[in-house]
């Protein structure tokens, strides 16, 4: 178990420090997280990393720059996609709201050799005009669905290689350029916490060693095995996989019976994606297209993007942002009056005031009146609750407590075989599903995972422990924790015979200046994301809702709301670095 190392301080740095692809980014104190939200350029042009949804990559970036140069017309910009079916998609969300009349918005595929057989690494490129960024720039956090950064890092290398070619220079704007193979070669996972870094420059020695850890700690996989890795993913989501077994074997070796809570669950019904996002965008795409298309309803306050989905594709939503069970007795109300929906989508437990809808109740009303149930279970996640009974389709985003490193994004899609829907979602994902997981990411995602229940087991207890103090201290005026909820019966309802609490929380002080300083005061990794084996804080409603304040408020999301995502640190060492930050406020 790690001790409390110092974590990193200075604004714009990676979490992890040294982490080329990290999924977070260090804003250290609550005026930062404003100026962020803001613009402010002594935030902003610090900024190394950010979440991928939210920020571009410097690989991205560099990627971007390089296709405007050798495909663009003057007055473009462009995007980036992992497939030609997704760069479609974002075209056809653009047309939708484009502002700008007679606006050209076209797409550019491009083949690019890959690292291994049968490993897909073509690359579509959307070209909009100039004004039409921020819009693009929606289609990226809504869906997903962008290239991650270490596949631009791998196309960027191949097109640099290229780019000065005959072929290049002869037909600049040609859609499928076919380079020859260049040496590919990556490793798996980190397997120690890197340094922290103090400067506010990244030297070269710097940037040299964060690719040593990154890259050449740990064990070499060949990429060529990235099938038998994601059939391991699949197969520790399905439960159905046996320890650690060596990779190059698992096709050889029978899985055993599903421990989840539906029978006949295997890795056939479990479907990656590249984010979290991307599966409930994904979700929502594929009851659009074998369902009748109907209004769906999001149930309780959920991650922003999940109603920005549901309000932005299909025939729009209805919204019970309070989640409580008068809720879906009004919900009741609208459908015996008539209203059919399409589905319900719902968090269990929500993010970030950790509420748990009465999904018992759910599944009631979606047998009688005919509509898909679809669970978000990234803060409960499967060891510590069994949804899959209650839900036609569960997601998750696997770049949090799956992963636990802040390194890789992911997310993953379960059918559930006690649906009736079931076969005709299975239909519709054979023609409808494509696998834009890039092979590097799956290889560092199964390796963060191998030791996913144990870790989960460890950071229950540090929560709940961190919880006790939480809650007894006279400045807090609220924690929000599933053990301490109104709505704890319904997580009881789903908890595995050996599942906790989970490991996210979120505060709300009695005096909103005591949060900003116990924020500013506390020694934690600080920036986005949650289920990081190291505790990481945010402001919540400051980076979530910063343009939308009052919205949030009347939903019980108030403005100086701190997140709190436990780590593995050791239980005293946590608790005293807490009880040292709200003591000091006296």
């Amino acid at each position: 178990m790690p001790s409390i190392e110092r974590p990193p301080t200075v604004i714009g740095c990676t979490i992890p420090s040294n982490t080329p692809h990290a999924v977070s980014v260090t804003l250290p104190s609550w005026k930062a997280n404003i100026a962020y939200e803001e613009g402010a350029a002594w935030v902003v042009d610090k900024m190394k990393s950010g979440y991928p949804r939210f920020f571009y990559h410097e690989k991205i970036k560099q990627l971007i720059t390089l296709a405007e140069s050798l495909y663009g017309h003057a007055d473009e910009k462009a995007l980036i996609f992992p497939s030609y079916k997704v760069a479609c998609k974002c075209r056809t969300y653009m047309n939708r709201f484009i502002q700008t009349p007679d606006a050209t918005i076209r797409v550019v595929e491009i083949a690019v050799p890959p690292p291994s057989k049968g490993v897909s690494s073509n690359i579509s490129i959307v070209f909009f005009p100039t004004d039409a960024a921020a819009l693009a720039k929606s289609f990226w956090q809504h869906t997903g669905d962008g290239i991650s950064s270490r596949q631009a890092e791998y196309c960027l290398e191949q097109l640099k290689a290229k780019a000065s070619s005959d072929v290049l220079k002869a037909e600049p704007k040609q859609e499928n350029f076919k380079f020859a193979p260049h040496s590919f070669k990556r490793y798996a996972k980190r397997m120690d916490s890197p340094p922290v870094t103090t400067s506010e420059d990244e030297s070269d020695d710097s940037r040299e060693f964060s690719t040593f850890v990154e890259e050449r700690f740990g064990r070499n996989l060949d990429i060529s095995f990235v099938r038998q890795v994601k059939v391991a993913v699949r197969r520790r989501i399905a439960g159905t996989l046996d320890g650690n077994m060596d990779i190059s074997q698992i096709n050889s070796v029978q899985p055993h019976e599903s421990t989840r809570d539906v029978e006949g669950l295997t890795e056939d019904d479990v479907f990656l994606y590249p984010t979290g996002m991307s599966s409930i965008f994904n979700a929502h795409q594929t009851l659009l297209s074998c369902m009748e298309n109907l209004k769906s309803v999001c149930f309780g306050f959920p991650y922003i993007d999940t109603l920005k989905i549901l309000q932005k594709w299909g025939p729009g939503c209805h919204f019970y942002g309070n989640g409580e069970p008068e809720d879906l007795v009004a919900l009741e109300k609208l459908l015996e009056s008539g209203e059919r929906i399409m589905a319900l989508f719902c968090e269990f437990p929500s993010n970030p005031l950790l509420k748990c809808p009465n999904l018992k109740e759910i599944r009631r009303l979606a047998d009688k009146y005919n509509f898909a149930v679809v669970v978000d279970e990234t803060i409960g996640n499967f060891k510590n609750i069994h949804v899959l009974e209650y839900a036609d389709i569960v997601v998750s985003s696997l770049t949090k407590i799956f992963s636990g490193d802040s390194n890789v994004m992911g997310g993953s899609l379960v059918l559930s075989p006690a649906s009736k829907y079931y076969n005709l979602l299975k239909k519709t994902m054979a023609t409808e599903y494509e696998d834009n997981m890039w092979a590097e990411d799956a290889i560092f995602l199964e390796r963060n995972s191998r030791d996913f229940e144990s870790r989960i087991d460890r950071i229950n207890v540090n929560a709940e422990a961190l919880c006790e103090l939480l809650v007894h201290d006279p400045k807090i005026k609220q924690v929000f924790y599933p053990k301490f909820s109104s709505t704890r019966q319904f997580y009881d309802d789903c908890r595995t015979e050996n599942g906790g609490y989970g490991g996210l929380l979120s505060i709300i002080f009695y005096d909103p200046e005591n949060a900003r300083k116990f924020f500013d005061r506390i020694s934690t990794a600080k920036g986005p994301s949650l289920g990081t084996n190291f505790t990481l804080l945010c402001p919540y409603t400051i980076l979530a809702h910063f343009v939308e304040l009052e919205w949030a408020k009347k939903y019980g999301v108030d403005e100086s709301l701190i997140r709190i995502s436990v780590g593995l640190e050791p239980t005293a060492e946590l608790v005293a670095n807490f009880k040292s930050s709200l003591d000091s406020l006296d």
